[in-house]
């Protein structure tokens, strides 16, 4: 019984309590009333791509509409090949056939959310991994129509996540409030990267652990990660994000 209750009491504090303090953060600011109220358009976060003639990997997120926002967030991914005019925007959405191809600004605000920078790769090493990405995409299993669920996945974050696991050289994982990103895909259990710097083992996105050179040690609870940053020291924390030190990717 003491053991149940300690754990109860670990649970309580590392992943209630944050969840509850992002959600009352959540309510005290304004928010769109529904998504055709929120604000879609670029947020001047990328230099024009005719300005800018070298290749470039970019990896998105920000935190998405409604009240799940107050925990949860959606990534993408934008590429620019050599020389090219435009960037290539992927997403991943619940409606219609899931993964959409510029169906939004490269930088677009989600949901009037600005979005942050999750990694961003320029010249020859962007162009190196961009075939590998595009095949990555292609190579996604739940690209279909009806390939999507909410929660615990797939959703748009598992997909993003999907990528990342497949081209390691990216170096990155998705933000802790990235729900979905844990849920492997083809029903596996266990992931070994394969350049074996980073591993997880998951239970359908709901309870999991990953441990790594890009994760550092994580633990997933329903969704909510919590867990320590080793190569950029900080933490972790459920619904409120990564507190430590800044990296621009």
């Amino acid at each position: 019984m003491k053991f149940a209750k300690r754990l109860l009491l670990a649970i309580a504090v590392i992943y209630l309590l944050p969840a509850l303090a992002s959600a009352g953060l959540w309510a005290m600011k304004d928010h769109p009333q529904g998504w055709n109220k929120a604000r879609w358009s670029s947020s001047g976060t990328l230099p024009d791509a005719k300005a800018d003639r070298d290749a470039a990997v970019y990896v998105f997120s920000a935190m998405t509409g409604g009240f799940k926002g107050s925990v949860a967030s959606h990534a993408w991914i934008v590429l620019k090949k050599p020389g090219a005019n435009s960037y290539d925007r992927y997403d991943k959405v619940g409606w219609g056939t899931p993964i959409r191809h510029n169906n939004y600004a490269a930088d677009a605000y989600w949901y009037s959310n600005m979005p942050r920078q999750v990694v961003a790769i320029h010249g020859k090493a962007a162009e190196d991994l961009i075939p590998k990405i595009e095949q990555a995409i292609a190579d996604y299993p739940y690209g279909k129509p009806g390939g999507y669920r909410i929660y615990p996945g797939p959703n748009s974050n598992t997909f993003v996540a999907h990528v990342l696991r497949s081209v390691p050289e990216l170096g990155v994982v998705l933000p802790p409030d990235a729900v979905g990103r844990d849920y492997l895909p083809n029903g596996e259990f266990v992931h070994i990267a394969d350049d074996w710097k980073d591993g997880s083992v998951s239970l359908g996105g709901l309870f999991g652990i990953s441990a790594g050179v890009r994760s550092g040690f994580e633990v997933n609870f329903l969704g909510l990660v919590a867990g320590i940053d080793f190569a950029r020291p900080g933490i972790k924390v459920p619904g409120l994000g990564y507190f430590g030190v800044a990296a621009d990717g």
